[in-house]
């Protein structure tokens, strides 16, 4: 196949165009290409495990998305050209597909995810799972080089598949940890009963969770919203991160007097939760929400992040909860793989959190996934319930910043890593000549600067983005203004670059 398959790499995920209808987005995800990624990822399979194609057993399921139907056949054609007993998984959560190769009665040789989480309706893409975990970006482009080759054995399977439900056995599977973390005497079976939580699926995989969830646990779910599956997320996207979506759940919890909101993203590895009183618990707050949680489980342990967290969370995790914050590099792989690397190392570690809502737990296999985070955040709602507190009281010691913003910088030239790179270099230097500017040491992504309070009064940080032309700018200050003034010293800065696009930042000044 003529095409450039690398181009579809996205980190540890496989990411592509899948409809035509946007302008300059041309489709590179198509059914054949689909069905060749199949082949690879048995291929590989087959390799790791050490076994023969035709022993293999893998699962396959698919969010909301319109292409998803469509996508998971072309999985199933591949599959079966190669020998595999393939079970389709039909509409499926991601943290859901990879339990399926965990739950003793499937216990799948692999897992394959038809996903592009909360991008818009065109796309699509595919996440692997073994009983190991997600797929690390390395094993990637092992995949993505076997397509190249294309290479791969052909036998004569006629329609090998079998429907498994999986949301039915996952759903049990979060029912019983519920029922044993609250651990009710008087009502063991519906420990939620007097609960009223709102819902918000955006149309995404995310619905089952009122449903086959939270009402057999007794809880009221009227209000709930958008809970219907549809690849068109007429509503809102399906993004926690999402000023539309997080105003949209907030608000159908003030409307319904609800005691708890959730929304989850479209294949449900992401969460955020709204208070009883319309607050929105995200980024910084569900971190230091989560990390309450743990720590208290687990004392004195570390709890990894990205690199884009608050300094007032620090100080809410080492001060008041006295665990360990360690801050990482962006992006939900690398904050897990630290995490397990801490462990390994000796340092103790339960939780693994990014900004975005991608939370990982040891007692979880350290799977990133949405509705074991709100599994956890539930147990702890129904036992402050038993003496009357309510889940906001745990964070009121919390400083977030007084204002917070992100700039991504376009970067105009090919060669983009390198010229990033030199950037941040000689940003370096700029900061040993601003007053009441320092660089924060061990910090693993880019540059982060602490400004002092006559200099801002908060923090910068400068990285390299993941995989786009992009140098992304994040700033924070807990005084008003603050942002404005760091921004305008970091401008005169970027001004001399000629490959840089600052117009955002000068907007915002403006």
């Amino acid at each position: 196949m003529n095409i450039n398959w690398n181009e579809l790499q996205n980190g540890s995920d496989i990411r592509g165009i899948a409809l035509p209808g946007i302008e300059g987005e041309d489709v590179n995800l198509t059914p054949d290409v689909v069905k060749t990624i199949s082949k690879a990822f048995a291929t590989w399979l087959c390799s790791e495990k050490g076994t023969s194609l035709e022993k293999l057993k893998i699962g396959v399921g698919c969010d909301s998305r319109l292409t998803g139907t469509e996508l998971s056949a072309a999985c199933f054609n591949g599959l079966n050209e190669v020998g595999i007993k393939a079970f389709d998984c039909g509409l499926a959560s991601t943290p859901a597909m990879f339990m399926s190769t965990i739950f003793p009665e499937m216990m799948y040789d692999g897992a394959i995810m038809l996903t592009a989480s909360h991008l818009p309706y065109n796309r699509n893409g595919l996440k692997f799972f073994t009983n190991k975990g997600g797929l690390d970006k390395s094993d990637i482009s092992q995949i993505l080089n076997l397509c190249a080759e294309g290479n791969f054995p052909s036998y004569k399977v006629t329609n090998h598949i079998l429907k498994v439900d999986l949301l039915d056995r996952y759903s049990a599977f979060l029912i019983e940890s519920i029922r044993k973390g609250v651990n009710n005497t008087e009502n063991y079976n519906k420990p939620l009963l007097g609960f009223h939580i709102v819902v918000d699926a955006g149309n995404g995989s995310g619905g089952f969770f009122a449903e086959k969830v939270l009402v057999p646990l007794g809880a009221d779910i009227s209000g709930s919203q958008f809970l219907n599956p549809d690849g068109n997320f007429p509503n809102h996207i399906p993004n926690p991160e999402d000023k539309t979506a997080m105003a949209s759940i907030c608000s159908a919890v003030k409307s319904n007097n609800a005691d708890l909101g959730i929304i989850f993203d479209t294949d449900v590895d992401r969460s955020a939760a709204v208070d009883k009183w319309g607050n929105e618990i995200n980024r910084n707050k569900l971190i230091g929400l989560i990390s309450s949680i743990i720590l208290e489980e687990h004392p004195g342990t570390a709890i990894v992040t990205d690199s884009i967290t608050s300094d007032g969370l620090t100080e809410f995790i080492e001060q008041q909860l006295k665990g360990k914050h360690h801050r990482y590099k962006r992006g939900y792989k690398n904050v897990i793989n630290e995490a397990i690397r801490l462990n390994q190392m000796g340092e103790e570690c339960w939780c693994a959190i990014e900004t975005s809502g991608h939370a990982a737990l040891k007692e979880n296999r350290f799977l990133d996934d949405g509705a074991f985070l709100i599994t956890k955040i539930l147990i702890k709602a129904a036992q402050l319930k038993r003496v009357e507190q309510t889940i906001d009281t745990i964070t009121e010691k919390l400083k977030l910043p007084y204002e917070s913003e992100e700039f991504r910088i376009k970067v105009k030239t090919a060669d983009f890593k390198d010229y990033g790179n030199l950037i941040i270099k000689d940003l370096e230097s700029f900061v040993s000549k601003i007053e009441g500017w320092s660089v924060v040491p061990n910090n693993y992504e880019g540059i982060r600067v602490s400004c002092a309070q006559n200099a801002g009064n908060g923090w910068f940080l400068l990285r390299l983005s993941l995989h786009d032309p992009v140098i992304p700018l994040n700033i924070e200050s807990v005084e008003e203004g603050g942002v404005g003034f760091i921004a305008s010293k970091l401008a005169i800065f970027a001004a001399s670059y000629e490959m840089l696009d600052i117009s955002t930042i000068n907007n915002y000044i403006n």
